[in-house]
């Protein structure tokens, strides 16, 4: 239309095509969004694209935008996150792919400047109770480090992972398949609410668009795009997440799975991403950040065994006491043949273990005293036999 701007153009264009459609973000690699909707309105795109084009109430659109304060982040932005650009290489995953024609966005966060550290995750809508503590212990545990989490606002994994963020103290970005005014699915409205207010929900759809299946599949390709890496925790054989993580791994992003018990369906996908090599096997914050982090910037600190008694034995003394039964007695004389050492050196050791608290004589013989209850008065060690 005339007088329109570019942002006009997009915006018309995210109402009229469905997201990640091909048709349109393949043409609009090499076109103008102007003329991309001059050709829309004249069905070169087809009679049902054109039909929806001249019915389109953009003013009533962008009237509810300003009623809900919703904005239109489009590439050129300073809010636009250019990692998005990346889906422009790829080939359609289920119908769906491209860089999206803009993205409206509800909430106070910053998206370009969130997501510069994001790690998203993922899941079941029919979480467990180990599912859902995994998701919300992991989103804690990144939140507290200072990453936005971001997942698909959905029941289940998603909402878990949102809630953890937030009682974390942290940032989260809810990625809907749906309008960012739209409440869906309606019993996760308060923390939908809670997001917009002091986060923020982002989606290529436009304000007052309900869900649909395929809108998911195109809302699953932003999810991967928008992270760093990705965290799927349930999954069953047809889960969505399955998407997400296959976007993820097509845009190289970092993959990662949260095992599951092999007795429920929930555990597939994961287990089966881990199973062919496909994720990294993470189990806290922790693991996932040394993956996802600059190089060196989180270094995993695993905790060392501590060390026993036998540890620090010198190579004699070991020799005698790994030659001593724990039930029972043996003699000097029966302890140098096994070790093959001299008496008077068997009996040597032997003292230096007693005086350890790992060797104790009776009647002539002699017992090991396990590292465990080294130390331990006599009246506390398990009573003699033999």
């Amino acid at each position: 239309m005339n007088g329109w701007s570019e942002r006009d153009h997009r915006m018309a264009l995210s109402a009229t095509f469905d997201g990640g459609e091909p048709r349109l973000t393949s043409a609009l690699a090499e076109t103008e969004p102007g003329q991309l909707w001059a050709h829309a309105r004249s069905g070169v795109f087809g009679a049902a694209t054109r039909r929806r084009a001249e019915s389109l109430d953009m003013s009533g659109i962008l009237a509810t935008a300003r009623r809900e304060r919703i904005r239109f982040v489009m590439p050129g932005d300073d809010e636009w996150p250019d990692v998005l650009d990346d889906l422009g290489a790829l080939p359609a995953m289920a119908a769906r792919g491209g860089v999206p024609v803009g993205l409206w966005a509800k909430g106070p966060g910053h998206l370009a400047e969130w997501v510069a550290r994001a790690v998203s995750i993922v899941g079941s809508r029919t979480s467990t109770p180990y599912g859902a503590g995994a998701a919300s212990d992991l989103a804690a545990e990144l939140a507290g480090e200072g990453w936005t989490v971001i997942s698909g606002g959905a029941l289940g994994i998603d909402v878990s992972a949102h809630r953890g963020a937030i009682d974390g103290g942290g940032r989260t970005i809810a990625v809907l398949a749906c309008g960012v005014d739209v409440p869906y699915p309606r019993s996760n409205a308060p923390i939908l609410d809670e997001i917009s207010s002091h986060h923020l929900i982002v989606s290529e759809f436009p304000p007052g668009l309900r869900p649909a299946r395929v809108r998911f599949l195109a809302r699953n390709r932003l999810i991967a795009a928008l992270s760093a890496g990705s965290v799927v925790v349930q999954g069953r054989i047809r889960s969505g997440s399955r998407n997400t993580m296959a976007w993820a791994e097509a845009l190289q992003r970092i993959c990662m799975a949260v095992p599951g018990p092999i007795t429920i369906a929930e555990s597939y996908t994961p287990n089966q991403w881990l199973r062919d090599h496909r994720a990294e096997l993470v189990g806290s914050g922790a693991e996932i950040l040394e993956l996802v982090g600059r190089h060196g910037e989180h270094l995993l600190d695993i905790p060392r065994e501590p060390e026993n008694l036998l540890d620090q034995l010198a190579e004699p003394l070991l020799t005698i006491f790994e030659a001593l039964p724990a039930r029972g007695y043996r003699s000097p004389g029966e302890l140098s043949v096994m070790a093959g050492m001299a008496v008077p050196s068997c009996l040597a050791a032997l003292a230096a273990l007693e005086a350890q608290g790992l060797a104790e004589p009776y009647e002539g013989g002699w017992r090991a005293i396990p590292p465990a209850r080294a130390g331990l008065s006599p009246e506390e060690l398990p009573a003699r036999s033999g």
